[in-house]
């Protein structure tokens, strides 16, 4: 796949962040500002928990949305609204010394905030629940490698057309 050495610079970062972060300080800041820059902090993101066993997800198995194993350790996959956390956005959530990586998306997280948690079992992934977190964006991922996934998918589901419009709206009006 095309995005491979791309989301391995991305894997490559992120591990040379892993015990190198400090916690985020604490911030009242109450919504994410409009810019996207490194090191911004988003207070009250809703976050649930998936894992590769969920009846809507064992038809790919343990597999993210580009095809990569899904990753749960320092670093661990999470799946978002690509049009709000593009593909390869690393974050951190405060108190948790583990890295994310957005890779995957999921019908229910489109034209939301939420950020779904990879989890390697159903018992963690049912610890989890649904939780609101702190999170400190490390760096930003890639409307443009979002779209490059996506478009060939759009004849498949409407919820990767509206990422796709959203996206793509983003672009012409920024």
């Amino acid at each position: 796949m095309i995005l491979a050495p791309s989301l391995c610079v991305a894997f490559v970062c992120a591990s040379s962040l892993v015990g190198k972060l400090q916690p985020p300080a604490q911030t009242s800041q109450p919504a994410p500002a409009p810019l996207r820059t490194a090191g911004q902090v988003i207070t009250g993101v809703r976050t649930t928990a998936y894992t590769h066993s969920e009846a809507d997800h064992i038809q790919y198995g343990a597999r993210s949305a580009v095809g990569t194993p899904l990753r749960a350790g320092q670093i661990r996959s999470a799946a978002a609204d690509w049009s709000i956390y593009p593909l390869g956005t690393v974050f951190q959530i405060q108190g948790d010394p583990s890295v994310y990586v957005v890779d995957d998306y999921g019908s229910a997280l489109v034209g939301t905030r939420t950020i779904d948690l990879y989890q390697p079992t159903a018992s963690l992934m049912n610890r989890w629940g649904t939780r609101k977190v702190n999170i400190r964006v490390l760096r930003w991922g890639s409307p443009a490698k979002s779209l490059a996934v996506l478009k060939p998918r759009a004849y498949k589901a409407s919820h990767v057309r509206e990422m796709i419009s959203r996206i793509q709206g983003q672009t012409t009006a920024g």
